[in-house]
This record gives C-alpha cells, sequence and structure tokens, in this order.
C-alpha cells in the first residue's frame, strides 16, 4: 500500500548570472552573445526561478553585441515572466550599462561607476614615422571609402565626417535604449547622455540606477530569508585554468584591463 506523501512548496529562488569582462565578438572580449546565450537560457529557465539577477561588472565594448545581449535579457524575461534586477559590482559604463538597463531595477554599490552613455573610436596615425623611415604606402581600393581612416595616410575631412555621422547614428541608438528601459526614472539632466559617468548614489540621482544596494540582502529583503541563489558563470578554457592563453587571448586580457584602466580600476 503506497503511502501518501503531501506535496512540499520549495521556497523562493534567483538564479545569479555574473558577467565580467569586456564585450566583443569571438576571443576579443569576455562577454558576447553568443558565449552568454546557453547560461541565460538555464538562468531563466531552469527549476522556474522567481527572478534573474546580473552581477555586472563591465566598462563596454561592442555596441552590437551589447545590443543582442539585452534584447536576449529582455525577451527571455518576458516569455518566462520572470522579472531581471541587475547588481553593479565596479563598473557598469558604456556597453555595461546597456546590459544593465535590460534589467527591470539596477542596483549599485555606494562606490559603483555607472553610465559613459556615448560612443568612440580610437586609432592612431603613422603616415609621419612610415615617411621618415622611407616606407611607401601602397593601397589600391575599388570604392573610394574603401580605405577610410587608413592609420597609415593622414586623415582627410571626408572620412572623418563620415565616421562623426556613423558614431552619431551608434549614439542615438544608445539614447534611445536607454530612454525606452529608464523612462520617467531619469533626469533633466544636460549630461546625462554626454558620456558622462556617476558613481552610487549620484547615479541613482539621475535615474540610471534605482537603488544602492548589494545583491544578497536586496533579494531577501524582496523574496524572504528562505531564498536560495542558483549561481550560472562562464566556464573558463580549458588552456587558460592552468594560467596558457593563447595569442589572441593575451590580447585581448590587455584590452580589457586598458578598458576597465579608464575608470581607474
Amino acid at each position: 500500500m503506497k503511502r501518501f506523501i503531501p506535496f512540499v512548496k520549495s521556497g523562493p529562488t534567483v538564479s545569479v548570472v555574473r558577467m565580467q569582462g569586456t564585450i566583443a565578438a569571438g576571443t576579443r572580449g569576455t562577454l558576447s552573445d553568443s558565449s552568454l546565450n546557453t547560461l541565460l537560457e538555464k538562468a531563466f529557465r531552469r527549476g522556474k526561478p522567481d527572478a534573474v539577477a546580473l552581477e555586472i561588472n563591465s566598462p563596454g565594448g561592442s555596441p552590437v553585441q551589447s545590443s543582442l545581449i539585452g534584447a536576449r535579457i529582455r525577451r527571455l524575461s518576458q516569455e518566462t515572466k520572470v522579472p531581471v534586477y541587475a547588481f553593479v559590482e565596479d563598473v557598469a559604463a558604456s556597453g555595461g550599462y546597456w546590459i544593465a538597463s535590460a534589467a527591470d531595477e539596477i542596483y549599485a554599490d555606494p562606490s559603483s561607476i555607472l553610465g559613459s552613455v556615448g560612443v568612440i573610436s580610437a586609432g592612431f596615425g603613422a603616415h609621419v614615422f612610415l615617411q621618415r623611415q622611407g616606407i611607401e604606402r601602397r593601397v589600391h581600393t575599388a570604392g573610394k571609402s574603401k580605405s577610410m581612416l587608413d592609420p597609415f595616410r593622414p586623415e582627410n575631412e571626408e572620412d572623418v565626417a563620415r565616421l562623426n555621422r556613423l558614431l552619431g547614428q551608434l549614439h542615438e541608438t544608445f539614447i534611445t535604449h536607454v530612454k525606452d528601459r529608464r523612462g520617467d526614472k531619469l533626469a533633466d539632466n544636460p549630461d546625462l547622455f554626454t558620456g558622462e559617468i556617476w558613481v552610487g548614489q549620484g547615479a541613482v540621482d539621475v535615474g540610471l540606477a534605482d537603488h544602492v544596494g548589494h545583491l544578497v540582502p536586496a533579494m531577501k529583503e524582496r523574496f524572504g530569508d528562505k531564498v536560495t541563489f542558483r549561481r550560472y558563470e562562464q566556464r573558463r578554457p580549458f588552456l587558460a585554468r592552468f594560467g596558457a592563453r593563447l595569442t589572441g587571448d593575451a590580447l585581448g586580457a590587455i584590452e580589457e584591463r586598458a578598458e576597465f584602466a579608464r575608470y581607474g580600476l
């Protein structure tokens, strides 16, 4: 004879997804849509969580990858009806803030850096060096714009104007995303979309964040002391676990370090 075992409901669960590093496709960045898609799918769908919490520590990177990641987060949240909370650690700037703003609410540490809603393009010019070394640069193209902003040739006004148009279009896309996500929370501040950054409570004051607080106490306050956390993190490549890195990974690490250094980190 089978004994009746009453159904015991488990306590609330929060899936925690860690997002650490720069944003770029392939091996150049730590975070990309392809590297996070499986992780995010599991976080939203496995075990029917009550919420997904994003631990974000990113100085930004590719606008396209940032957009793809943010769109995936929103799509999964809507499909599963699971709310999303972002918790900023050292920095969520530029593309890092794009991802954070995909959350329903944003929390920051008192010393977290947020914002940098802008677009940047950086390069170098080596044409003078080549001339001094007696080196002649030879480039042949079909299409006058194929060699735009060639670092081994002098800048010209037409190329710079074309680049400024592209940067302006990307900037408008970024601004539209932040306005759509943050809405009336945003303050009427002329510096909000200039690439300016804010720290902790300052980010809350201008509407880029909702609260100053940390993940565990914030989630316990919202879901109760019996809430459990299920963590999802990217696995490091096999060789990297033993300190071995390929050349591409090493260059990516240098670029990542430089991006964090822009914010004094």
